[in-house]
């Protein structure tokens, strides 16, 4: 554009010093010195470069201006496409006139020499700066995304050998919101499986994590819609979910969302600025988002670590729940914290042999957060839930097409748990083919996905655990004694409940504590007669069936007290007391081995105390006594 493409100045012939002044404003790029240039030709001492966006701001400006904008009448000429002169006391005149720029800019003029007749040749003055602003729009919008496609481009090479998914997503969320000029920036993946959003990373947010469900929200929208969003004020839009605000007390007002697609079209998360810190998100900035979208879903699909990132977010709250919970009182608990606080720190195979409901896999949590691999997956798997055919897709994995219902890359649980731990459950009931998959993994340390012939090495640590007797299923040739020995390097045995009766209370407390809490109630507290039925229940279930118990409880319990009579369920049927007893007895001696046994189990479950056992049976401590020496018992024979 030329000054002579102005409509008024085709039609009119302007001065010598109006067409340099045009020129000049056409040639430069420093706004503060084209105020300066408008201002001494009009013989203004005031003049200034006005922008509408939500309020209006100053641009540029020569001179002293007191007092706010005239936001009502600027409105009104931009409205308009239409100039204004105002005569005003002792100051003189007043000009404004909109420049017609596509960003709303207008020029005020001010002075005493200002006159009406002065009004055309400053609308002429205002179109010509307008199409310049455009310009200048326009060449800094270049560089600016020249600028942003170099730092995406520098981020994907400085990158392109990074494995850790977490730290790459963090440092482009960071690139994106300074480059962006946005306050926050959080990267979504969709945990399909879940119906969960997982930020990762969230910046700005405590902790840097973030839980969505995959049905609300803008960025839920998003990954349904798999279209991008731009709201300039988000309390205005029905489909923002204002509990994140609420939560956390920040105030979002507007932003920016891009889906991320993987390299077969299938969206894989969504990218969100928040804040614009100058004025609202433009078109501009939702291509320039794309772009770091793109280096976000190549991250993301190029490293092994996806499906372990999603797992590692979503199952975060419940692994801190059970982190470490070895509870109880008895000499037994206390040895078994004490080895595995020297076996947490190494990464020998464990064995964990025990009952069900024990708390194995407890102690395998307790072995993976205390060592160093605590910051990496821990992985459970049941065994005893895999038939021979799924095993070997479930622990390593399938390519696309490995077989008929393959119809994606499965990541399998070696891979999700490298780095970390994985806990083998129920390991008894696999099969002797499984078994001889898993034990040339073990040896090797390198797995191979079926349908697949890449080798890929692995970095886990192994424990196992069950409820059989494996020695004895060697013997029977069960289970593979080379297997065998290579998991029980290290044996740890959780004896059962009923063999611990000081742990039931400790036990009891704990778990009705974290109950009475989910329920949202006042902690329970436990009758005397409560405490003692708890610890002359058998316990057949073990922790597991105490733990079941006290949720019942916490959820279902009228009184501020737990009493007998909210125990009453707890007689779970078990096997008679006179299985133990030989056939061929007297009634005479099977009475007495009866009463012996039941006087020994009472004295156990009251942790030895003889006036509890008495009160319990019913009799006097001395008549309690006297009726053990009757049976030929002594003291000694029945103290734990």
């Amino acid at each position: 554009m030329s000054w002579s493409e102005v409509p008024w100045l085709q039609r009119n012939s302007p001065t010598a010093s109006l067409v340099r002044l045009c020129e000049r404003i056409l040639q430069s790029d420093d706004l503060a010195a084209i105020i300066v240039d408008i201002a001494a030709e009009f013989g203004v001492s005031n003049c200034l470069l006005a922008v509408r966006s939500g309020d209006w701001k100053i641009v540029a400006a020569r001179g002293d201006w007191d007092g706010p904008l005239p936001s009502s009448q600027l409105d009104s000429c931009i409205d308009r496409e239409a100039a204004v002169y105002q005569r005003g006391r002792p100051t003189g005149g007043t000009i404004l006139t909109p420049t017609g720029s596509r960003d709303q800019h207008m020029l005020l003029l001010s002075g005493a020499r200002l006159a009406a007749d002065q009004l055309a040749d400053a609308l002429a003055i205002a179109r010509v700066l307008g199409r310049r602003l455009d310009q200048l729009g326009v060449l800094h919008a270049a560089h600016r995304q020249v600028d942003r496609l170099k730092a995406t481009m520098k981020l994907a090479r400085k990158f392109a050998g990074e494995t850790e998914t977490q730290r790459l997503l963090e440092h482009i969320a960071t690139d994106a919101a300074r480059l962006l000029g946005s306050d926050r920036a959080s990267i979504f993946i969709w945990d399909r499986e879940q119906r969960q959003l997982v930020a990762c990373p969230a910046l700005g947010v405590e902790g840097g994590r973030l839980f969505l469900p995959d049905n609300k929200g803008l960025v839920g929208d998003v990954i349904h819609s798999r279209k991008p969003v731009i709201v300039d004020d988000v309390y205005a839009d029905p489909r923002f979910d204002q509990g994140v605000d609420k939560k956390s007390g920040y105030k979002t007002r507007n932003l920016l969302c891009v889906p991320l697609f993987d390299a077969n079209d299938e969206c894989l998360g969504a990218f969100e600025l928040i804040n614009k810190r100058s004025g609202d998100f433009s078109a501009e900035d939702l291509g320039a988002l794309e772009d770091f979208a793109i280096a976000v879903a190549t991250a993301v699909t190029n490293t092994r670590e996806l499906e372990n990132l999603v797992r590692n977010n979503s199952q975060l709250s419940e692994q801190m729940k059970r982190r470490s919970n070895i509870i109880g009182e008895s000499p037994a608990m206390a040895a078994l914290r004490g080895t595995i606080d020297r076996l947490a720190m190494t990464d020998l195979p464990v064995l964990i042999l025990g009952e069900s409901g024990t708390g194995k896999e407890v102690a395998a949590t307790a072995l993976h957060h205390q060592g160093s691999r605590a910051q990496r997956p821990f992985v459970a798997v049941n065994c005893a839930a895999l038939t021979e055919t799924l095993l070997e897709s479930e622990l390593f994995g399938h390519e696309k097409g490995a077989f008929t219902d393959a119809h994606a890359m499965h990541i399998g649980k070696f891979e999700l748990a490298e780095g970390g731990t994985l806990f083998l459950d129920e390991i008894g009931d696999m099969t002797l083919g499984g078994q001889a998959k898993l034990l040339r993994v073990l040896e090797q340390k390198v797995i191979t996905r079926v349908g697949g012939t890449q080798p890929i090495p692995v970095n886990v640590r192994v424990v196992a655990a069950t409820n059989a007797h494996l020695a004895e299923m060697v013997r029977e040739k069960k289970f593979r004694q080379d297997l065998y020995f290579r998991l029980s390097v290290v044996t740890l045995e959780i004896p059962p409940l009923r063999d611990r009766p000081e742990d039931i209370l400790p036990l009891s407390k704990f778990f009705l504590e974290r109950f009475c809490r989910d329920a949202n109630r006042k902690l329970l507290t436990f009758s005397p007669d409560a405490e003692k039925r708890l610890q002359m229940h058998q316990w057949p279930g073990n922790v597991r069936e105490l733990r079941n118990l006290m949720e019942r409880i916490a959820f279902l319990a009228q009184g501020a007290r737990v009493e007998v009579d909210d125990l009453a369920f707890i007689l779970s049927p078990k096997r008679s007391d006179f299985d133990d007893l030989a056939d061929g007895v007297g009634l005479m001696e099977a009475t007495s081995s009866f009463q012996s046994e039941y006087i020994k189990r009472a004295v156990k479950r009251m942790q030895g105390n003889m006036s509890d056992a008495a009160e319990f049976l019913g009799l006097h401590r001395s008549n309690l006594y006297r009726k053990m020496r009757q049976l030929g018992m002594e003291v000694d024979d029945v103290k734990p």
